[in-house]
């Protein structure tokens, strides 16, 4: 099986994380993690399945030869966002003007197909390598990272290095910011739309308080700068509210999302900064949930990123906006 033939592989077996908003029945990461570890398995892989969360595993796949060497990984992700909307059918995995189609087929089972080609290709080298090169296969990194925060936790100690498959164009993103997603609600008194002046609408507290929230982050975050990331940002993403348009809502509310710099997190981070923002100015809002994730920025100058720009000069050492399981 080639590349492209395993990378339609790959998008036919769906794996769409079940949070937010799916867009199918056809969710979690188990069947394409036993798909993974037979194939690995029958190339002479040690392969374990860990599971994170029910029937949502990490797979390790430990490559042939001693095991008192230093050793890497090659790290993507199993799940993929939703498929509300798509206009095709997500799972085909088709080739379509010499592109392959499907949910997943850039992010990042692309990469994934690209990394196991590269092992098993190379199987009878990895033996003999002075440094061991294995498959680390990651699960919900599209909300929470549930699968590299517990990867970490057990193996950190196990690993040198690791290469986050991630669709660069190539590139070696050596940075990245963090993110934090927070749910602010603010709460209000019901009545009847005919007599509003008897409640207190919770939406329009929730505006107020998000349209100041904002306008003053925005000026603080500017002040939170990296050369190459440039400055943290905040997006207000989502509002939800009320339960009928004659009902005075009661209780509404709105997700934000900060993309942090290394600057940022060493002030305390995003979530410290929303919650002492909120309370000095006495904002009607209260922290439901928060998840914070820190950016990540590796030295430039480490041996194996030297390593990576000699063997292909045309590689570039850039940041990128985004967050990946890299970070953790």
């Amino acid at each position: 099986m080639n590349t492209v033939e395993l990378l339609q592989t790959l998008i036919r077996i769906p794996s769409v994380n079940p949070d937010n908003d799916p867009g199918t029945d056809k969710v979690g990461e188990n069947e394409i993690a036993e798909y993974l570890a037979e194939l690995l398995s029958s190339h002479g892989f040690d392969v374990t399945l860990e599971e994170v969360l029910p029937g949502r595993p990490n797979v390790i796949a430990r490559c042939p030869g001693p095991d008192d060497r230093p050793r890497i990984f090659l790290g993507p992700h199993t799940d993929t966002v939703g498929v509300t909307g798509m206009a095709f059918d997500p799972f085909c995995g088709d080739i379509v003007d010499d592109t392959i189609i499907g949910r997943g087929a850039s992010d990042t089972k692309g990469p994934m197909a690209a990394m196991i080609t590269a092992l098993i290709e190379n199987k009878e080298l990895l033996a003999g390598l002075p440094i061991a090169v294995d498959f680390v296969a990651f699960m919900a990194e599209e909300s929470s990272q549930h699968g590299s925060k517990h990867f970490a936790e057990l193996h950190a100690e196990e690993y040198i290095f690791g290469i986050a498959g991630e669709p660069t164009s190539l590139d070696i993103v050596y940075t990245t910011k963090g993110s934090m997603w927070m749910t602010l609600a603010a709460k209000g008194i019901a009545a009847h739309a005919s007599q509003p002046e008897r409640g207190s609408n919770a939406i329009m507290t929730l505006a107020r308080s998000l349209d100041t929230l904002q306008t003053d982050l925005i000026e603080k975050l500017e002040g939170f700068n990296h050369p190459i990331l440039g400055r943290s940002t905040i997006n207000i993403g989502t509002i939800k509210g009320g339960t009928r348009p004659n009902i005075v809502p009661d209780h509404a509310e709105g997700e934000i999302d900060i993309r942090s710099t290394p600057s940022l997190l060493a002030a305390g981070g995003a979530y410290v900064l929303v919650a002492d923002y909120i309370k000095e100015k006495e904002l009607p809002l209260e922290i439901v949930t928060a998840h914070e994730n820190p950016p990540m920025e590796t030295s430039t100058s480490d041996p194996i990123i030297q390593q990576l720009l000699k063997a292909n000069p045309q590689t570039q050492l850039v940041g990128a906006p985004w967050f990946s399981d890299a970070a953790h």
